[in-house]
């Protein structure tokens, strides 16, 4: 899948930041693939870019709009269509990472017809994967994991990645969501392959490598959320992970999208090794990344010192402090 940069991005009228997150983590790790976000009237999101129309888009050069929103089931609504049609119009292309396909909606289909432009379903992948067999394969491998949905799992992953390639270190990102797979030009979105095959389309993201190379695969969901645990430990599965990073937002009460509480940190290290041994009985945890955006600095540094002192792992805020710790925490489990 080759998506035409830069890109436009459609917030749409999204209720929260939060639902912008395709889009806010296109602009962190590849901003100078942006030209600018379109929002609607309502839209409670800002990813901090120049305001444009899909006129105003084209002319600054975009060549593929980007409804960069995320949603529970991954629906596409219908006043956005229009939106959507227009840009096709203009001259562009369309990616989105929504369950629902472009080319289903008749509107869209019939533009991107007319016009010669090419409609991009991130979501949805031509490889065909097969089960995961949960053999001994080379290489290492790191998952993030999370106490909950949209925790980090991904930022931590992209960070890892930054900083063991500083240190010298072979390690690659592999992008398990539509998010992911836009910053990454490659990669699978996990909740859109079919359940039997989630175990082996990881395995076909992280196969068998030299036996030094680091793997680092962004983790989905959270194995005690009642909504996706299934995705959660498919992956974990076929992630075969030597390493695990338990990712964390300390403020929340529930989990996102259900009233089921939070689990713990320690209950969350528990389970991935429990479950994550089937595939690799030696499984460690070596970090925990926290995401402090809510929490001010004295406040943050208390609350990492006390989670590094209460589980013995490191704890840092992967954006806010970086993850050199957690690094140095893998190097000392897995000598270079």
């Amino acid at each position: 899948m080759e998506i035409a940069k830069p890109y436009l991005m459609f917030l749409g009228d999204v209720h929260d930041q939060l639902a912008a997150k395709t889009a806010q983590g296109v602009v962190d790790w590849r901003p100078d693939w942006c030209v600018g976000q379109l929002r609607l009237p309502g839209c409670k999101a800002d990813c901090g870019l120049k305001d444009v129309s899909i006129d105003e888009a084209v002319k600054l050069g975009a060549q593929t709009m980007v409804v960069g929103v995320a949603n529970a089931g991954g629906v596409l609504p219908e006043h956005w269509v229009a939106e959507i049609v227009t840009a096709l119009e203009q001259g562009l292309d369309v990616a989105t990472g929504l369950h629902k396909r472009l080319n289903s909606i008749p509107e869209i289909a019939d533009a991107a017809a007319r016009h010669g432009r090419k409609l991009h379903d991130v979501r949805f992948s031509d490889q065909a994967f097969a089960t995961g067999k949960g053999t001994k394969r080379p290489g290492l491998r790191l998952l993030t994991v999370g106490t909950d949905c949209s925790v980090g799992k991904k930022y931590t992953v992209l960070a890892l990645e930054k900083e063991m390639v500083a240190q010298g270190l072979d390690a690659a990102f592999c992008a398990t969501g539509q998010t992911g797979v836009l910053i990454s030009g490659r990669g699978v979105a996990i909740d859109a392959v079919i359940a039997d095959f989630i175990s082996g389309a990881a395995e076909w993201i992280s196969p068998a490598n030299d036996p030094k190379h680091w793997d680092l695969i962004e983790g989905q969901g959270s194995l005690f959320h009642p909504s996706f645990a299934g995705v959660t430990l498919g992956l974990l599965h076929g992630a075969q992970a030597d390493a695990f990073v338990v990712c964390h937002e300390p403020t929340r009460k529930t989990m996102r999208g259900v009233q089921h509480p939070l689990p713990t940190i320690q209950q969350v290290i528990d389970r991935t090794i429990l479950e994550g041994s089937l595939t690799n009985p030696a499984i460690a945890c070596v970090g925990i990344a926290v995401n402090t955006q809510a929490l001010g600095e004295a406040e943050a540094e208390r609350y990492l010192a006390a989670v590094t002192e209460e589980h013995g792992l490191p704890a840092t805020d992967p954006i806010r402090y970086g993850v050199a710790p957690i690094v140095a925490e893998i190097l000392k489990q897995f000598p270079r």
